[in-house]
């Protein structure tokens, strides 16, 4: 397996310790962590409940991150859509691959390979990479916000790798 350094800058602070990427504060912590988290949370609320909370939580971080990355380098439209799915895949989440994107519409579809959740969970019948659900629709609102349409969109995992029969999982991001 052929490995590479990260692809984007990371500022430590002198001082505070406090990691830096663009124009925002990151955490860096071991995946078995976050995930092993996720799952105790998710077994005492349940996935449909727990799925719920994360989704209007994400929804509300990747429209701060889009509209703060935005500004730090001057993107609009899809670019900072563009730009989100490689942060997204740069800090080890997964591969995220834009199928189609629509602004006009609002619509996207977005692939995802080698899920972070996935090679915890492995293939156990259910989707389980929910949490990204709110990130495509808070990311595609701030945008079509940002370019003055008045369009909202709602995202939905289509089918996860932690299914049968599936080796990626797919995202659909449709207008309310």
């Amino acid at each position: 397996m052929a490995k590479h350094a990260p692809e984007m800058p990371i500022e430590v602070d002198s001082e505070t310790g406090v990691w830096t990427t663009d124009a925002l504060p990151m955490l860096y912590v071991p995946r078995h962590f976050f995930v092993n988290n996720h799952i105790g949370i998710e077994e005492v609320l349940g996935a449909d409940a727990y799925a719920e909370i994360l989704y209007k939580a994400g929804y509300k971080s990747a429209w701060h991150w889009c509209e703060k990355e935005a500004e730090c380098h001057g993107l609009s439209g899809v670019a900072v859509f563009e730009h989100y799915m490689k942060r997204l895949s740069q800090r080890g989440w997964g591969l995220f691959k834009i199928q189609s994107i629509d602004l006009d519409k609002g619509t996207c579809e977005v692939r995802l390979d080698h899920s972070a959740f996935v090679y915890v969970y492995g293939q156990c019948g259910r989707k389980v990479d929910y949490m990204f659900t709110g990130w495509f629709a808070g990311a595609m609102d701030q945008i079509l916000q940002a370019q003055g349409s008045s369009i909202r969109t709602q995202a939905e995992q289509v089918y996860g790798a932690s299914e049968e029969g599936h080796d990626h999982g797919l995202f659909v991001v449709k207008p309310l």
